[in-house]
């Protein structure tokens, strides 16, 4: 760790990520208390709907991004992406109507969509050694973990004294810190271009996770994480309300139990994926995950604080499990002149499992109750760990044996066997320029 922290380029992204996440957690809970102010017992309904318009954003704009990240200097992108995310924060405590929530979170989103997977391709263009790369990942999502245990204690804390309008305004202030660092950081230009034009460009990350079975894998567990996180981050608020009969500063409180899951997640995934492979380390926190929409039913049935704080924090350890270990895959699945694109693809194939559990946990909770909205939740969980399970190989699920045209002479072949098809050989795959579509299965 002492490498890492004595590189000022990976410090000073580390802390504008750092600052950035505090003030996005302060948001997510003053956020939904504005929902429920607005909206009343119908407020998983509007916070459900405000962050499927997260997910739309999320999903849209990250593979454009991706697509030019490679032509434009990252630190610019970064740096426009939090002056926009501060104004627009600065301005949701002057709204009063459910549209203008709508119109700024979309905006606001949009610049998230921008800033995290610039972001996180540009890290293991900073950390290059294995080991330390490694040792990043798990920082960057204990610093997320953190995050989200952190924020709503201090929004807890905060809400003691202050309205929630504080809160945006301490987040505004948060993300303009974050601009700063960026603006004294030294960021590397990606080394290599992705060929081809803008289309070519935009679908070389989707391409990837068709063609490579561990991240048709990561694409499964993807459902797993956002099926389990809709319930901290859609229904909490109504938990803790209106089941448990608690105050806005409990709100926070069992949002930071779900963060001390993940922490704790986040402590212990990279050495058990040192020892183990990742795709057992993964299928473990999928396995979780399950487990953990069981015992929220348990809470619909008998609601208590102990009950609700067990299922809090199994919440945020089992996708925390599988998060943390995601950017281990995605490295060693790219070219590095496709780690933008790449980690793009990840961030919107991601978010479009949110898009759906986010909107469908909102409106069965307001409409069939917590229990029916939490078995949905429980089977999506279930389906997709088991989906992962069997089309990520135990053995192996990175190598693919494919073949090229018979015309085909670089060095890349030098280890290839001439066929009556063309040229075959077996290697870990990549979208690169030497299977620019992908590798053409033997």
């Amino acid at each position: 760790m002492r490498s890492l922290t004595g590189d000022p380029r990976f410090r000073r992204l580390f802390t504008a990520q750092v600052v950035a996440l505090v003030g996005t957690g302060l948001t997510t809970v003053a956020l939904g208390l504005l929902a429920y102010d607005l909206a009343g017992e119908r407020a998983t309904v509007v916070l459900g709907s405000v962050l499927a318009v997260k997910m739309v954003a999320y999903v849209l704009v990250s593979p454009m991004v991706g697509a030019v990240a490679d032509r434009v200097p990252r630190r610019t992108i970064m740096l426009g992406a939090n002056l926009v995310r501060g104004a627009v924060v600065l301005a949701l405590p002057l709204v009063d109507r459910l549209w203008q929530v709508f119109v700024l979170v979309a905006v606001l989103q949009a610049a998230s969509a921008t800033f995290t997977p610039v972001f996180q391709s540009t890290l293991p263009d900073i950390v290059t050694d294995e080991g330390d790369y490694a040792r990043a990942l798990s920082a960057s999502q204990l610093a997320s973990s953190l995050e989200t245990v952190l924020s709503p204690l201090l929004a807890a804390a905060a809400l003691a004294v202050l309205t929630y309008d504080a809160l945006f305004v301490a987040t505004s202030a948060g993300f303009a810190a974050s601009a700063a660092l960026v603006v004294a950081t030294r960021v590397p230009d990606v080394t290599a271009r992705t060929p081809g034009g803008f289309a070519t460009r935009l679908s070389v990350g989707v391409r990837l996770f068709r063609a490579t079975p561990q991240l048709r894998g990561l694409l499964a567990l993807n459902l797993v994480v956002a099926a389990t996180g809709a319930i901290s981050l859609v229904t909490t608020t109504n938990v803790v309300r209106d089941l448990l009969g608690g105050t806005d500063a409990d709100v926070g409180l069992l949002l930071a139990v779900a963060g001390a899951g993940t922490a704790v997640a986040a402590l212990t995934a990279p050495r058990a994926a040192s020892r183990r492979p990742e795709r057992t380390v993964m299928l473990t926190g999928a396995a979780v995950s399950v487990a953990a929409t069981a015992v929220t039913l348990l809470v619909a049935v008998a609601p208590s604080w102990p009950a609700a704080v067990v299922a809090w924090a199994l919440v945020g350890f089992g996708p925390g499990r599988i998060t943390v270990v995601t950017g281990r895959v995605l490295r060693r699945s790219g070219a590095p002149a496709h780690r933008p694109a790449l980690f793009s693809a990840q961030f919107s194939l991601s978010h479009a499992c949110w898009l759906v559990t986010y909107p469908l946990t909102g409106w069965l909770a307001a409409d069939a109750g917590f229990g029916p909205a939490w078995t949905v939740l429980a089977l999506l969980a279930a389906g997709g760990a088991v989906t992962a399970a069997l089309v990520w190989p135990a053995r192996g699920g990175d190598v693919v044996r494919h073949r090229h045209d018979p015309q085909a002479d670089h060095g890349h072949l030098a280890d290839a066997v001439a066929t009556a098809r063309g040229w075959t050989h077996s290697h870990r795959v990549r979208v690169d320029e030497h299977h620019p579509h992908g590798p053409v299965p033997v």
